[in-house]
């Protein structure tokens, strides 16, 4: 007895760690979400939206390249189906036969959740059989959402039903059905992290022009209404970039339209004011610049300090007399 009892033991000392089922979650991560991959039909840009009560998530799950497709990659989180996703849909692939390709090729497949749109606006999606309840997705025309380890069922079809109502740009559709998700339940464990990730629809061959936006909310017991601040801000500075090119093509109308917009969405913004006043003092509004100038230096003097160093690199181009009167606000 005392013989059987050792050779019991050995046997399981020495086997193979690999014939243990949950060894395929390995070095894998955890990324337990609700997400959506879309494509805008009529302007051909390509998103990911996602948000977990995991660290980073947009780090693992999101994924997309112009010209190309997008990519979620989550539950139990095989990272690779992210840049293989996208290598298979260039060889010509569309987004169902790249999810099969990837499922079949993977041990782990029953708590894998995958979903794919490419360039064509194909949409696919999978669910394992084993990934944590409530666990499932929808795929549409040109979107797919999916969740898993959800507070209840409803959570996928609402965020389908909120972005197939929604209206706009690609990037606001995607958070209105993260809200979605959010407003009626969302993720048993609560909410940590967001990302909001959008690409052209055809590649430029610029990287730094082919990626839209890519913003992300890392920790913050408020993710999804983090990213749509996120998105506000950056829909203010789109404007100010706006304004910067009228001003190099001279329509002064244009770039105070656009200066103006920026600073109505973000008042307490003082960047924004302060380059809107140096505008306007390079192209001959120094007294409306001057007001502008004295509020933004009451509130933090090192703009005063930066103004000094500003006409050195042809930043500021007024006479030395003006320069002086803007610094004595």
């Amino acid at each position: 007895m005392k013989n059987s009892i050792i050779l019991f033991c050995l046997f399981f000392t020495f086997l193979p760690i690999q014939l243990f089922p949950q060894t395929f979650f390995g070095n894998e991560p955890l990324a337990h979400t609700f997400s959506i991959v879309a494509r805008d039909p009529q302007t051909g840009e390509m998103g990911v939206a996602v948000q977990s009560h995991w660290f980073s998530v947009g780090s693992i799950v999101a994924w997309g390249e112009a010209g190309v497709g997008v990519v979620a990659t989550q539950s139990f989180v095989n990272p690779s189906f992210g840049q293989r996703g996208l290598e298979l849909l260039k060889t010509g692939k569309t987004a169902q036969e790249v999810v099969d390709e990837l499922i079949a090729s993977d041990e782990g497949r029953d708590v894998r959740q995958l979903a794919i749109v490419d360039s064509k606006g194909n949409s696919a999606g999978y669910t394992g059989a084993k990934c944590i309840s409530e666990a499932g997705h929808i795929v549409g025309d040109n979107y797919s959402v999916q969740a898993n380890m959800m507070l209840n069922n409803t959570v996928w079809g609402e965020m389908s039903k909120a972005f197939e109502n929604s209206t706009g740009p690609l990037a606001e559709r995607l958070v209105t059905a993260l809200e979605s998700a959010q407003n009626v339940g969302g993720d048993i464990r609560g909410k940590q992290s967001a990302c909001l990730l959008v690409v052209k629809g055809q590649a430029s061959g610029n990287l730094w022009e082919d990626r839209l936006i890519d913003l992300r909310v890392e920790d913050n017991p408020n993710p999804v209404v983090e990213i749509k601040r996120l998105l506000s801000v950056y829909r203010a500075y789109e404007h100010m970039n706006k304004g910067d090119l009228a001003v190099e093509k001279n329509d002064m109308k244009l770039a105070m339209d656009e200066y103006n917009a920026a600073m109505k969405m973000f008042p307490e913004n003082l960047e924004m004011k302060y380059w809107t006043a140096v505008t306007l003092a390079n192209t001959g509004g120094v007294e409306k610049a001057l007001p502008m100038f004295k509020e933004i230096f009451i509130a933090d003097k090192n703009w005063k300090e930066l103004t000094k160093r500003l006409p050195s690199v042809g930043l500021l181009n007024v006479s030395d007399e003006i320069l002086i009167k803007i610094l004595a606000q």
